[in-house]
Order: C-alpha cells, then structure tokens, then sequence
C-alpha cells in the first residue's frame, strides 16, 4: 500500500491561530508515519507555506503544491484543523472542492451556514426534543434599540458574534444598561451578533462523526466550569473548568441525546467530525442546543480526544477512519 500525502492545515486568521497549531501537532503524533507522509502547512493572512529543514517554502496555491529540494510533492488528502476562517466558514473547502482535494470536514455549504450561530438555530429548529434559546440577530449597520432588545428578551442574556469560533467577544449582560458595552465589544470581533436569553442548567459537549459510512455518537462530556460561561479562558486556562468524560447522564438520557444530535449532523449535512455543545435543564432534563463546531480542537486534552479515549479507540486509528472515509 502507497504512503498517502497528507496536507495539515493550520493557523487561521484568527485569535485561535495557536490552538490550531497545537491540534495539528497532536494529529500528526498520533498518524501512523507508514502510512501518512503528513505536512503541516500553516495559513496565514500573507502566506500558505510548508516549515521545512531547508526553511519556510510556500505552497503553489495554482494547484495546492509544494516543491522540495526540486521534487513537486501533491496531496491526496487535506486535514482542515483551523478554528474560525478560512478553515471553519468553507472558505478551504471551496478550493479544495476546485481542485478536487479530499478533506475531513463539513462541505464548503454546511461549514459557512454552521459558522453563522443564527441560521443554524433556524435549521435544527423543529427537530423533536431539541429547545433553542430565544434570541435576536443583529447586524452592524442597523440601529440597535436597547429597549425593544431588553421588551423582547428576558435577563440575562448572552451577547455574542454570530459568526465567532470559540467565544472571543461574549459577554453575560444583567441588564439593559450592560446591553451597549456588551454589543459594541461583540461587534468588535464580527459585524452580525446574536442576543439570546441566558440557559441555566447542566453543560455538555459531544462528539458526532461518520466512522466507516455509520454516523457515530462518542460519549458527552460535562463541563463544570468556574466562571460563569464556558468562554475562552474557560477553555484554554488549566484548571479554569472541569471535563468529565464521560458526562453524568443516565441511559435514557444518553440515548435521547444521541437521537437528536444524530438529527443535527444529518439535517445540516455533516461530514467527518463535529462536536455539538448544549445544554441540559437542571429541573426538566430538556435539550438545549447551542452551537456546532466543524473543525474541533484537537490537542491533547481537547474534548473529542478524551471522548474517542474513553471509548478505547486509538486516536491515531480515528483520524485514519476520517482519512479514508473522505477518500
């Protein structure tokens, strides 16, 4: 069997450039070398380049090639793992699709309307046992009223970009005097926000990926966090939050979720691995949906790692599935 060429993005042109790089470097530690020759190929706003012995070479963006020491290497296969654009919002995958590449994620269609938190919500809407919060969408050119916001939604709400990767720019608002700081810091990072009445209740996040042709659901990880949301700090700060994985939920429980997330990844046409956070009613056990993520971290202690361990798979053997399965 041929060793395949496999194309690493990461980077991005985001806050999360970082992130991306350490989800690359866990992926390819954990690739079978005999059968993967993996490069890791950063983007960035100025340049797509290959970090090689020799030094920086770019990529020939003409048909995604690289040229070594007078040898032009192709790619068979192209792992998007760039959080927000262009990895996350189809910008990659449109190319890749032009030039007929593979990749691992969601098509170019699903991974922009999934980038955007409002249209999302409207397609999942209707799906049975799935509850949205109610919200508003606003756009930076119009006129934002505080007070038909405050009269139409009930505090405490979250404020945040419609179209943000990993909850740069959220805020948690008690009041209608909080709105305008709030607004103006979200639109700092996107010019679309979304306002949605604050959920209170038990915090999951779950994996969902196409493994041999069969929509699989990996077990939910909790989150226990400390401060008062689930934001950047939260995330990427050691001991900020706490992860069980698995999540502390009956069979019953499992079972109804599994159902409706599987409804999400098939409804919004998914492909490779997703990961889909929500919300669990303290009182009524209802399903709050709140986001999808179509490139989710990848490093070592990200959530979908810990999630594929605790079901005994190799993770290296879980990215080759994605791998082949796209192929």
């Amino acid at each position: 069997m041929s060793i395949k060429n496999v194309a690493l993005l990461a980077g991005g042109y985001t806050g999360e450039y970082e992130v991306s790089v350490n989800s690359a470097q866990n992926i390819k530690n954990n690739l079978n070398p005999t059968k993967y020759r993996v490069y890791t190929i950063y983007i960035t706003r100025n340049s797509w380049f290959y970090d090689s012995a020799e030094g920086k070479i770019e990529i020939d963006k003409n048909d995604f090639s690289l040229e070594i020491k007078g040898e032009k290497i192709t790619f068979d296969f192209a792992f998007i793992t760039i959080h927000g654009t262009p990895g996350e919002d189809g910008k990659m995958q449109g190319y890749f699709d032009i030039l007929g590449i593979p990749y691992n994620t969601c098509d170019a269609t699903t991974s922009a309307i999934t980038m955007n938190k409002a249209y999302t919500k409207a397609i999942v809407h209707g799906i049975h046992g799935l509850n949205t919060a109610k919200s508003v969408q606003l756009f930076d050119n119009d006129i934002h009223e505080v007070t038909t916001i405050a009269a139409t939604l009930r505090f405490p709400l979250f404020v945040k970009p419609n179209n943000g990767g990993s909850s740069v720019g959220m805020s948690k608002v008690q009041n209608a005097a909080g709105l305008p700081e709030a607004l103006e810091k979200a639109f700092l990072e996107d010019d679309q926000v979304l306002v949605e009445e604050f959920i209170k209740g038990r915090e999951f996040s779950i994996g969902v990926a196409r493994l041999q042709g069969k929509v699989t659901v990996l077990p939910a990880t909790e989150i226990i966090s400390s401060k008062e949301f689930f934001d950047y700090e939260a995330k990427y700060t050691p001991g900020v939050s706490q992860e069980i994985t698995p999540g502390r939920l009956t069979v019953e429980e499992n079972q109804r979720i599994a159902n409706i997330v599987t409804e999400v990844y098939l409804r919004l046409n998914c492909r490779g691995m997703v990961r889909i956070d929500f919300i669990l009613l303290e009182d009524t056990g209802e399903f709050y949906f709140i986001e999808i993520n179509t490139t989710p971290g990848q490093s070592a202690n990200s959530l979908i790692p810990q999630q594929v361990r605790s079901i005994g798979l190799n993770l290296g053997e879980f990215y080759a599935e994605l791998i082949e399965g796209a192929i």
